[in-house]
């Protein structure tokens, strides 16, 4: 099949998480034993106490991936979206807010009768920017092998899976059969690693998907720093290369690194104060693969995930507010 004939661009899957935003101070974090930076999970119980605590917070549609596709569909970039959220308030509001921006989203929700509820992250921002992520999984952890779209997966140039969804029971097998069906219709694979304890729990796995067809890994340095079980950054890509994809690492201030398949490409980060970090991998994968989707070459690519992330951590939330392709237009 030819891929420009395809209906979509890019296709995501993984946890569909309404994201609860609130800036705090470095001792809340102390407080409750929270890891700085990183993404936790928590139960129900823990969710409820930590939402109960906190001032002012913003709700948003989110999830990593679906982020991503959030962004592509803002950038005319055709996009579609798997993840399970119930048939609550939530998960209405969830589902019609990804269709109301364009992203195409058909997964069934989870019956009102699951004791479980649509999966929510309560997202700490610290005064430096960085979040510290605390998510219940909820009906996002229920997503099956039976929500795995063919017809989307097979009508897509590329799939974009999420490591987060990983820690779901029946994750592994729904993404091989979602990597199986995008291939054999010419299709191409990219992961994001995700979290770097994530990687810790499953990281066989993880190695496993690579090794099966995968063609872009997006990750920031502690994720394949964990992945490849090296404190050397040169080291851990030396390791990479041994496979034929492309692996885009994310540094923060220090810009991104195109690597693999005979690239090495250094873009420096575009400056920009810092309020909230929250979405800032999510919308450089959003402008990355739009530099890809029109044939613009990978260090242009970087350069414009570079400038999407930069207009992401400059407001709070995980979505852009700024209509970015005017800005993109000027730095092709």
């Amino acid at each position: 099949m030819n891929l420009t004939k395809k209906k979509f661009q890019v296709v995501g899957i993984g946890n569909a998480i309404v994201d609860i935003l609130c800036h705090v101070d470095y001792q809340l974090l102390t407080d409750l034993d929270i890891n700085p930076g990183v993404m936790q999970l928590v139960d129900l119980k823990r969710s409820r106490k930590l939402y109960s605590l906190l001032d002012d917070a913003k709700e948003v549609s989110g999830g990593s991936v679906a982020n991503t596709m959030a962004g592509l569909a803002l950038l005319d970039i055709k996009s579609a979206y798997i993840g399970k959220v119930k048939d609550d308030h939530l998960g209405k509001v969830y589902a019609s807010h990804m269709k109301s921006i364009g992203v195409e989203f058909t997964t069934e929700l989870a019956s009102a009768n699951e004791e479980y509820e649509t999966g929510r992250s309560v997202i700490l921002v610290t005064p430096d920017g960085e979040r510290s992520m605390n998510t219940y999984l909820g009906a996002a952890e229920f997503l099956t092998i039976e929500d795995m779209d063919r017809d989307l997966l097979g009508n897509t140039e590329w799939i974009y899976l999420e490591g987060y969804r990983f820690d779901g029971p029946e994750s592994q097998e729904a993404f091989r059969i979602a990597v199986e069906q995008c291939k054999t219709y010419g299709g191409k694979v990219s992961l994001a690693l995700s979290d770097p304890f994530c990687i810790e729990r499953h990281r066989p796995a993880f190695w496993d998907l690579i090794k099966s067809g995968t063609d872009l890994i997006f990750a920031n340095r502690s994720e394949i720093l964990s992945l490849c079980q090296t404190n050397d950054l040169e080291r851990a890509l030396e390791i990479l290369d041994k496979e034929d994809l492309l692996v885009v690492t994310t540094l923060s201030e220090d810009g991104v690194i195109v690597a693999g398949q005979g690239n090495k490409i250094k873009v420096d980060a575009v400056p920009t104060k810092i309020v909230d970090a929250t979405g800032a991998g999510d919308q450089f994968a959003a402008g990355f693969f739009y530099g890809i989707s029109e044939g613009l070459g990978l260090e242009t690519s970087a350069r414009l995930g570079c400038l999407a992330a930069s207009e992401v951590i400059s407001h709070v939330g995980p979505r852009p507010e700024e209509n970015l392709l005017p800005r993109f237009r000027e730095t092709v």
